[in-house]
């Protein structure tokens, strides 16, 4: 964005005041003096008579239903379509909560709220997040004690999980985990012989994907932000 565009939307003058500012050379960014035509980016430091430009963003909280064939990431490096690209533009920079891989669907988390996801995300408060998983060969028995006890893979032991088979064919269960490694419910029955068919993340603590349809998304209740911040949703 332009940087008088910027200045003029923190509420520090119109774009015109802003242009006679710069003119002025009494705006500098990230210690140099600006220059009409200069582009704000997120990160820049400007000042204004040595005075740094202070904003309030609203706090935004969104819920989406990723369908497979997108990457839960901000950018991807090869111009895949994101999680942001499904969002679009809603005023404020959105960083996803907690990944979902290429293929896998369901509930992600959109926020700019920086210390709320770090909250959510970090492995000592061990969010309860739940998945509906659907394998190629029927579940074993064994296989529920074997997630409860932990699984080896990557060369590390996984942390207790639950495993709860849903249908009669025992080829769909619902899956609960407390940490999040890369690709780890695929990777855990991989390691148990079986393989993921279908991957759906249905619930992160107590913020549920419902009947959100898949690719749509909707701003988070006050009361789901206020699970949230009780504790990352968690029981």
């Amino acid at each position: 964005m332009r940087l008088q565009k910027y200045i003029a939307e923190a509420g520090i003058a119109s774009r015109r005041k802003a242009e006679e500012l710069i003119l002025a050379g009494k705006i500098t960014i990230n210690g140099k003096v600006a220059e009409i035509g200069e582009k704000y980016a997120d990160g820049d430091i400007v000042l204004v008579d040595g005075d740094p430009i202070m904003t309030t963003e609203k706090p935004v909280y969104i819920i989406l239903n990723k369908p497979s064939g997108v990457i839960s990431s901000a950018k991807d490096q090869f111009k895949r379509k994101t999680v942001l690209d499904i969002v679009g533009n809603v005023g404020t920079r959105l960083y996803p909560v907690g990944r979902l891989d290429y293929h896998s669907t369901g509930l992600i988390l959109l926020t700019n709220d920086g210390d709320l996801a770090q909250k959510m995300t970090h492995p000592r408060h061990g969010m309860e997040k739940s998945y509906i998983a659907r394998v190629a060969n029927p579940i074993k028995p064994e296989d529920a004690a074997a997630f409860h006890q932990g699984i080896t893979i990557d060369g590390y032991k996984t942390k207790p999980a639950r495993l709860e088979i849903i249908d009669k064919s025992a080829r769909q269960a619902k899956i609960t985990l407390f940490e999040g490694r890369n690709r780890q419910i695929r990777k855990m029955f991989e390691a148990l012989g079986n393989k993921v068919v279908s991957l759906q993340r249905v619930s992160m603590g107590k913020i549920t994907l419902g009947d959100l349809g898949s690719g749509a998304w909707r701003h988070l209740s006050p009361a789901e932000v206020a699970l949230l911040q009780m504790g990352g949703g968690a029981e």
